[in-house]
């Protein structure tokens, strides 16, 4: 059975956990996602991509039962491809929203991270709670959500294991925007849909560029983004985009 699957309507993919009653990401939930990750990126009839647990969970954390079989010597070993299978998630060349209802604990609230844009349900809980576990977080929390939110909010929630809600979650940036818990699909879908329909390209370079300067120094970021920003001059996307400019006004161009 698969816990996790790639629905793909209109442009949109959706990359939905499936494993009741927490969608707790075990072994077999963290593969799937890399493999989901590469092929949702390397899809053409991709062109956006919600992170989605379902009506009242996105993810509760990690299968705690099986990391505690697991000694150090395994972990090792797991934890390189446990950060691999988010980074995949991250590094999805398209616009990615989570849709977060309900729990997303550790690992749940690490995979929301790896989106671009993280939209809660108004009875969303967010948090990493490894602390309590005896641990940090291992797939990219402690980086990521630093990153985010900043680092003493991010200490803040990493020393304590408190849980967030929503509203505190959207006031220190956890979250971009909260809705009624029945709207959060709906929500993320419109956000991605229309994302879908712009210039993909464009759209490509504006998340690396964004996320390869966070990684690094201004004057390497900015020789990111002039690179870019150059190339596309040599694509369709720009010409229909500057053409429909002139021709008809901002706003109007199609790139589908």
């Amino acid at each position: 059975m698969a816990f996790v699957n790639l629905e793909v309507s209109g442009g949109v993919g959706t990359i939905r956990l499936d494993r009741p009653p927490m969608n707790a990401l075990d072994v077999s939930v963290q593969d799937r996602l890399r493999e989901l990750a590469a092929e949702a990126g390397a899809r053409d009839d991709v062109r956006a991509v919600i992170l989605y647990g379902g009506e009242k969970v996105f993810a509760a954390g990690a299968d705690i039962k099986e990391m505690r079989e697991m000694d150090h010597a395994a972990m090792v070993v797991r934890s390189r491809a446990l950060q691999e299978s988010f980074t995949a998630v991250a590094r999805i060349p398209k616009p990615v929203v989570a849709a977060v209802t309900g729990y997303a604990l550790g690992g749940g609230c690490e995979l929301a991270l790896c989106a671009d844009y993280r939209i809660a349900g108004e009875n969303a809980k967010l948090g990493q709670p490894e602390i309590l576990l005896g641990l940090i977080p291992g797939a990219g929390g402690t980086q990521r959500l630093a990153r985010l939110i900043g680092p003493s909010r991010a200490k803040d929630l990493i020393f304590t294991g408190r849980q967030v809600r929503a509203d505190e979650a959207l006031r220190i940036g956890l979250v971009d925007r909260v809705v009624p818990a029945a709207e959060v699909y709906e929500q993320a879908h419109a956000w991605a849909a229309k994302l879908a329909q712009g210039p993909a390209l464009a759209l490509r370079a504006a998340k690396e560029s964004v996320d390869t300067g966070l990684e690094t120094d201004l004057e390497s970021g900015l020789a990111v983004e002039r690179t870019w920003f150059a190339g596309l001059f040599a694509t369709e996307d720009r010409e229909r985009g500057m053409r429909s400019f002139v021709e008809d006004g901002p706003g109007k161009a199609k790139f589908l």
